[in-house]
């Protein structure tokens, strides 16, 4: 089964693909960038064409986004918000197989430590993944942490029963 994981944002959007039908193997991981100096609009456009062009490449069987569960600006929180927005549409009209975890729940299946810190994160999507480096940027290793946490809270979900 591919899973797609999804860290959401408006200027960084990190993705990461793993098949876990095949021991969690990575199948491709990086991130969708919108400029700064494009309004709103165009950045949400950009997401959405980005996005397309990865679920007709990788036909992902499940969709795995990070919920937005506390932001400390409160400037970002809405950008952020409309963005997600434009994911889990494309996500609901590419796939269909949607699922969210929240922060906590992506920490706590991937270290057992629902507060771990943001290297213990990297090293255990290093090691789970049997990487030879923590994928870059941030942002794509806290994608492919989204896509570990779905395929191990969800080991056997069939997701044709859906």
């Amino acid at each position: 089964m591919i899973i797609l994981g999804i860290d959401p944002g408006y200027a960084i959007i990190g993705y990461g693909l793993i098949d876990s039908s095949k021991n969690n193997k990575v199948i491709d991981y990086g991130v969708i960038e919108t400029p700064k100096e494009d309004p709103m609009p165009v950045r949400l456009q950009r997401i959405e064409e980005s996005l397309r062009v990865l679920f007709e490449t990788f036909n992902p069987d499940v969709v795995a986004v990070e919920e937005l569960f506390y932001f400390k600006n409160q400037k970002t929180v809405i950008p952020v918000a409309q963005a997600r927005g434009v994911i889990v549409l494309v996500a609901q009209k590419y796939c269909g197989n949607i699922f969210e975890y929240t922060p906590i729940q992506i920490k706590q299946a991937l270290t057992g430590n629902g507060h771990a810190e943001k290297h213990q994160m990297q090293f255990m999507v290093k090691n789970v993944l049997g990487l030879a480096s923590i994928p870059k940027p941030d942002d794509a290793a806290d994608a492919l942490a989204v896509a570990i946490c779905h395929s191990q809270i969800n080991p056997r979900l069939n997701f044709n029963q859906m």
